[in-house]
């Protein structure tokens, strides 16, 4: 069977225990070679095992600052990124800790952190939720997003079947010896099954994406008190943005992203890195409502 594995892309690899799934990810990683057939193109790429080898002579600075370099970054910036990540998956306080005195879920940390720092173009995450406590949990997701958002490959096995629910481009399940192929929603398909929304309210400079080019219909109101819009679907340049957003369009030229909440990190941050940068008016969380006397008037 022949596999191409896309850029941008998330693709979940599922099957039952002593299946093949970590064979599979170790093959996708360089870790193993095939005995039959060839591997070609394979991107940098990063590894999160199903078992981290925590009893190794480093403390959790040093190792990752090691693992920064052998990705080929130099020393100092090994070193920060390093700092970086710790600080992100709330271990900043075991940077001088030897591993093998770390507790498991902040082993796990590390073990994560040393993928992430390199920003591979090829993710390759085999259990790695497993130990993590639930806001390390969601800063996984988030980074995952984050890697796809600029143009990575993310592989991943988790026994959680919820785990990035709705937002896999593809889905592989292996059984009896054979890789299988099923259809899976891509993210622009997720529904309320893969989780809370984010909606974020942004203007950008003239002809900028999602707005540019004409409407495809008349702007129309939709409420009272409701700002007119363009109706929701395919706009020009929506597709290209991170967690490919729904977007409404007012005729005020604000727009209104809803995304995924695991993409909203990324889709902020591609707004604000534009040249020239996109205004952010509001970010509306899961959970609350704009207050309908404070929505602009028409």
């Amino acid at each position: 069977m022949r596999l191409d594995v896309p850029g941008r892309a998330l693709l979940r690899v599922e099957g039952s225990n002593g299946s093949g799934k970590s064979t599979l990810l170790r093959l996708f990683a360089g870790i193993d070679s095939p005995t039959t057939g060839r591997i070609t193109g394979r991107p940098r790429t990063a590894y999160v095992p199903e078992r981290f080898p925590a009893a190794l002579p480093f403390t959790a600075l040093g190792y990752l600052t090691h693992l920064g370099r052998v990705h080929g970054l130099c020393g100092p910036e090994a070193a920060r990124r390093a700092t970086e990540w710790l600080a992100r998956f709330g271990a900043a306080g075991h940077a001088g800790t030897p591993l093998a005195k770390l507790s498991k879920g902040t082993s796990q940390k590390v073990a994560v952190a040393q993928a992430l720092l390199a920003e591979p173009r090829l993710l390759v995450l085999d259990e790695a939720w497993t130990g993590l406590d639930p806001a390390a949990r969601e800063v996984l997701d988030r980074a995952v997003a984050e890697r796809i958002a600029d143009g990575g490959t993310v592989v991943f096995v988790d026994h959680d079947p919820r785990r990035l629910a709705g937002l896999a481009d593809a889905h592989y399940r292996i059984a009896d010896g054979r890789l299988l192929t099923t259809a899976g929603g891509t993210a622009a398909d997720a529904t309320a099954a893969a989780g809370p929304r984010v909606v974020i309210e942004a203007v950008g400079p003239p002809g900028s994406a999602p707005w540019s080019g004409p409407a495809a219909e008349p702007p129309v109101r939709t409420a009272a008190r409701e700002p007119a819009t363009r109706p929701t679907g395919p706009v020009p340049g929506a597709a290209e943005l991170p967690g490919h957003p729904e977007v409404t369009v007012g005729v005020d030229g604000t727009a209104r992203l809803t995304v995924p909440a695991v993409h909203s990190d990324a889709l902020l941050r591609a707004l604000l890195t534009a040249r020239p940068p996109w205004h952010i008016r509001s970010v509306i969380h899961p959970g609350t409502d704009p207050d309908p006397d404070e929505a602009p008037l028409p």
